[in-house]
Formats: C-alpha cells, structure tokens, sequence
C-alpha cells in the first residue's frame, strides 16, 4: 500500500517516528517519507541515520502542529499521515496544562482540518491507554483529539480523506517510560516503586508500529482500533529488571491510575473483538454506510478491556527478552 506514495509522520522525531521509518524504509518503496517535527537537533541526528540522499525518499520538515500555515505546506500531496505528535509527559501536562491543550487538542484540529483541505487520503493518530476514563490533563487531552478524529469524518463531506485511531499502552523501552528509569536507578540498589499493585499494559515498539500500518492499510475511517497486548504488574517489572535490587514503596502520583483501561466498560456495546485486535466503532450514520468489519464478535455488556484483569500476562522471562532487543 505504501510504494510509490508520500508518507507524513508528525512528531517523526519521537521513538515511535524513528521506528516506523526503519520499518517502512525496511519493507516499502515509499515515494517520499516526509518527518515533521520541531526539534531541529533530533531532526539533525535522525538524518543521520535515515540520510535525505540524492534520489531518495526521505524529507525533514521542521514545524509545529499548532502552526496551520506550516501543515499547509507540509501536507501539500501527502497521500498518508500518522499523527504521532503529542505532549505526552503527564507531570509537564499538569504542570503546563494550556499547553497541552494548544498541542495535543488544537494541534489535532489543525491536523484534520489541512488533510481534508489537502485531500490527504488517509490519516491515523496514535493514542494511549491513558485515554481511557482519563484523571489526568494528559489522558483528557488525548481523549478529546480522539473524538475529534473519529468526527472528521462526519465533515469530510465530497472530500475523499479518512480518519482512524489507535490506542494502544505502553512501549518497552520508550523515552520517559519507566523501564528506562528502573534501569538507570538499579546502580542505587533499590528501586522507587509507586504502587505495588500497578499493573500496565505493554507492547515492544515494532509491534506498534507494524498494528499501526496495518490498520492505515485496513481501516474504513471511524474506528478505534486496540491490539491485544500483555500486561503485567509492576513488581513483576522490577525483579525483571533488577532483581538484586530493593524496593521502596513511594506512593502513587498526582494523574497516575494503579490499572490502566484500553476499552471502557461504557464503549462495551459498540466494540468488535477479533483474534488479535478489537475495533470500537464511531456512533455516527456515516459507519453504517462505510464499514465493512465482517466476522467479528461483539463483546459482552459488562466487558472492559484493563491492565488487571486481562488475561495474557507477561512472565519475568518474557519481559527480559523484550528488554534484550532494545
């Protein structure tokens, strides 16, 4: 589906843009793989590993999601764009909350209003658990750009551009994630644990990354896909890291949920599961007309898709490959 076309990833510069570019370049002949970002050093360090070569696919666009004017140009025959851009740092989100706000909700505005102007076919945002009944300004944040791309396609209107979510937990090994944080303070001999009862949902970024292409590949425009992915409890995460070391209990903080939630139970009636992924479809008319979501199993009433009681569960073991790889 990707050779030979123009590919958008905003905040390309992040973990997630950085692996989807090695994926795609990896299994694809894109036509041009644009990365638009604001950090002019990461951009820098990137194209060193991904060089914009004579003949090649790869673009660096320095700009912001919240500067419409930029994504006007940016966009200009996109035929693709993941939006991986956010704010996603809930302590920086409740401490700068207006922030939050103008990147991860405006700037999402910003980012469906130019790609129907710019007739971008397809368009899929990258979401997180946090989402989910959120309590902090970060998952509300994200829950709000959610609805807004889910609605886009209400108003597209003669415009072909499609929109879809995906909403996925945690991702071993990510910048600011806690795995990285356990692996640097191990050297201290103990560990600072919040809550010894957490529990948090976890994928490794390349499985992220090829769910998400597969549902830019798949999707109708509406749906709210959630792969199905492991979890497991924070202790557990601990001794696989560093076992020799203590733990200390420090309390849970401000925004922060002892379970995470994928699917609400309130979204249970209008979720699909299938083998490997459940769709959660858009109340909207325009779905009756668009989706073509065969064979799947509509879920129970009562079902809610949560960190603790999902029934795959990472071991000890499991988790150390997982961190091997990074």
């Amino acid at each position: 589906m990707l050779n030979d076309k123009t590919i958008l990833i905003t905040g390309g510069t992040g973990s997630f843009g950085k692996k989807a570019t090695e994926v795609i370049l990896k299994k694809y002949k894109p036509k041009k793989l644009i990365i638009f970002s604001r950090d002019e050093l990461k951009q820098f360090e990137m194209a060193q590993q991904f060089p914009d070569l004579k003949g090649g696919c790869m673009r660096y666009f320095i700009g912001d999601v919240r500067d419409k004017e930029r994504l006007y140009r940016a966009f200009h025959g996109v035929d693709y764009v993941i939006h991986a851009a956010a704010l996603k740092q809930v302590p920086a989100a409740e401490y700068n909350p207006f922030e939050a706000v103008k990147t991860n909700i405006l700037g999402a505005q910003n980012v469906i209003n130019v790609a129907i102007d710019q007739k971008v076919n397809k368009v899929i945002a990258l979401s997180t658990d946090k989402a989910a009944n959120p309590i902090n300004l970060y998952g509300a944040t994200k829950l709000c750009s959610d609805k807004l791309f889910i609605a886009g396609n209400s108003y597209v209107g003669r415009d072909h551009t499609t929109f879809s979510v995906v909403r996925y937990g945690n991702v071993v090994g990510s910048r600011g994630s806690v795995i990285p944080f356990f692996m640097e303070n191990r050297k201290n001999g103990y560990l600072s644990i919040t809550d010894s009862r957490m529990t948090r949902f976890w994928l490794v970024l390349e499985r992220g990354v090829e769910f998400v292409l597969w549902c830019l590949e798949h999707m109708c425009g509406g749906e709210l896909f959630v792969p199905k992915i492991p979890s497991m409890n924070i202790m557990d995460l601990a001794h696989a890291i560093a076992p020799e070391c203590q733990t200390k209990i420090v309390g849970i903080r401000p925004g922060e949920k002892i379970h995470e939630v994928m699917i609400p139970r309130a979204e249970a009636r209008k979720t699909l599961e299938f083998d490997d992924f459940y769709v959660v479809q858009p109340n909207f008319e325009f779905w009756e007309r668009r989706s073509s979501w065969n064979g799947g199993r509509q879920v129970p009433d009562d079902f809610e898709y949560s960190s603790d009681s999902n029934p795959q569960r990472l071991s000890v073991d499991e988790m150390r490959a997982m961190i091997e790889e990074l």
